[in-house]
C-alpha cells in the first residue's frame, strides 16, 4: 500500500489546454509555457492542446519550450482577423478531440488556460471520464470586446453574455485560479463563483541581471503594442519630459498600433527619443530590463503583469497605472509609483521624479522591487499547482498585501 508520502512524490500527466501558447506572445501563453517547463523540471509528464500554427500542420509531435520537452497536441486552427495574430481552434470540434487526446494520455488532471474555446470542450470531457480539472482565468472579456466587430451599442450586451458564458464553464472546475487576490474578487463578483484561488504567475527571479550603477534615464516598455496597454499615453506622457533629462523610451513588443505611436511621437517632438524594438529574444529581452532605468507599464487591464514581475526581477522601479493588480506588485514609493489611469501629465511627473532621484535613493528603489519579488519566485506556483492537481488542499500564495504589511520587512523572508 502507497502512503500519502508517497503518493505526494508521485510523478503525475498533467494536460494544459491552452488557446495561446508559444510562439504567441503575451502573458497567458508565457505562464503556459514556464508552468509547463517547470512542471517537466520536477518530473511530471505533460502534454499542452494549443492551435495549429498553421491551418496546413496540425497533429501531434514534441516541441521544446524553456528548456523542457513537451507533448504538443496542435489542433486545426484559423486566423481571428480582427486580431493581428491570434488564432482559434474549432469549437464545435473542441470536445471531440479532447476526448480523443485523453483516452490517448489518461492525465491525472486537465488545466485549462481560457474558457473561450479550449475550456468549453476540455471540461465538458475531462468530467465525464472523471478526470480532475483545474482552470485558471487570465484574461477578461472587457479586454476582448475590441477585438471583435460588434458594434459599441451592442458591446454592453455582448459583455453581459460573456461573463454569463464564463460562469458557467469554470464551474465545471474543480478548482478555478486567477494570479491575484484582487483579480479573483474581481472574477467572484462577475461570476458568483466563490473559493477562487490566488496563485501568481510566477518568474524565475534568478533569471534576470539588475545593474545598480548603469544611469541612462533609459525607459521601458514590454508588451503588445494595442490599444489595451494604452501606449498612446506612455507616448504623450514621455513628451511631456524635460528634454534636459536627457531621456529615451524603448517599446519593446509589436502590434498593430506601432504605426500610429510612431507618428504620433513624431508629431509630439520626441520621434528621435522613441525606439520601437518589434519583438526580441528571451536573451535580448533580459538585456533591455537590465540596461532600462524604469518600466513603464500605462496598461489598465493587467490581471497580473508578468512584464512588470520580469522587470523587478531585473531590479527596476516602475511605474504603473493604478487598476486592476498592478497596485499589488508596485508599491507606492517603494519600489515605484501608481499614476492616474490615462492620465499622460501624472504618469510624466513620476517618471520624472523617478529619473531624478539621488543615486542612493534609486538603488533603494531597486532593491526593493528584487524584495518584493521573491514572493512570487514560480518555485511557489509549481508548488500550489501540484496541490490542486492532487486534490489537496493549499494556501494561496502570498499575492496581495496591506499597507501595514507593505513595510513588514519579513516579506522579504518569503512569509
Amino acid at each position: 500500500m502507497t502512503d500519502s508520502s508517497d503518493a505526494h512524490s508521485q510523478p503525475l500527466t498533467i494536460l494544459l489546454g491552452c488557446d495561446t501558447f508559444a510562439p504567441d506572445v503575451n502573458g497567458a501563453a508565457r505562464f503556459a509555457e514556464r508552468l509547463a517547463a517547470g512542471l517537466v523540471e520536477r518530473g511530471h509528464t505533460v502534454h499542452v492542446i494549443a492551435p495549429s500554427r498553421s491551418a496546413f500542420r496540425t497533429g501531434a509531435w514534441d516541441e521544446t519550450h524553456e528548456g523542457a520537452r513537451l507533448h504538443m497536441h496542435r489542433l486545426f486552427s484559423l486566423r481571428w482577423y480582427p486580431h493581428e495574430w491570434l488564432r482559434f481552434m474549432m469549437p464545435w470540434t473542441m470536445r471531440r478531440n479532447a476526448g480523443r487526446i485523453l483516452d490517448e494520455i489518461r492525465p491525472d488532471a486537465v488545466h485549462f488556460q481560457s474558457h473561450f474555446v479550449v475550456g468549453r470542450g476540455l471540461s465538458l470531457a475531462a468530467r465525464s471520464r472523471g478526470i480532475r480539472v483545474i482552470a485558471t482565468n487570465h484574461t477578461m472579456p472587457e479586454n476582448m470586446i475590441e477585438h471583435t466587430t460588434v458594434p459599441k451599442p451592442l458591446q454592453p450586451l455582448l459583455l453581459k453574455w460573456a461573463w454569463r458564458d464564463a460562469a458557467e464553464i469554470l464551474r465545471r472546475a474543480d478548482a478555478v485560479t486567477t494570479p491575484t487576490r484582487r483579480a479573483a474578487d474581481y472574477l467572484e463578483e462577475a461570476t458568483g463563483i466563490s473559493g477562487v484561488h490566488a496563485i501568481g504567475n510566477g518568474v524565475r527571479v534568478g533569471d534576470y541581471t539588475p545593474d545598480f550603477e548603469h544611469r541612462g534615464n533609459r525607459i521601458v516598455f514590454v508588451g503588445r503594442v494595442t490599444g489595451e496597454k494604452r501606449l498612446e499615453v506612455l507616448v504623450r506622457a514621455v513628451a511631456l519630459l524635460p528634454k534636459t533629462l536627457d531621456w529615451s523610451l524603448e517599446i519593446v513588443g509589436d502590434g498593430e498600433q506601432r504605426h500610429h505611436l510612431e507618428r504620433l511621437a513624431a508629431q509630439l517632438g520626441v520621434g528621435e527619443r522613441v525606439s520601437f524594438a518589434g519583438l526580441v529574444s528571451d536573451a535580448d529581452l533580459k538585456k533591455a530590463y537590465t540596461r532600462a532605468d524604469v518600466l513603464a507599464m500605462p496598461s489598465t487591464a493587467e490581471l497580473q503583469s508578468i512584464v512588470t514581475m520580469e522587470a523587478m526581477s531585473s531590479g527596476l522601479p516602475v511605474v504603473a497605472a493604478d487598476a486592476m493588480a498592478l497596485p499589488h506588485l508596485v508599491h507606492d514609493g517603494e519600489n515605484g509609483y501608481l499614476f492616474r489611469p490615462d492620465d499622460a501629465q501624472d504618469l510624466a511627473q513620476k517618471l520624472e521624479r523617478i529619473l531624478t532621484l539621488p543615486d542612493d535613493e534609486f538603488r533603494r528603489m531597486k532593491k526593493a522591487s528584487l524584495r518584493l519579488i521573491q514572493v512570487h519566485d514560480i518555485e511557489r506556483t509549481l508548488t500550489t499547482f501540484e496541490c490542486l492537481y492532487r486534490g489537496e488542499p493549499v494556501v494561496d500564495p502570498v499575492t496581495d498585501l496591506d499597507t501595514d504589511e507593505r513595510r513588514d520587512d519579513s516579506v522579504a523572508e518569503g512569509r
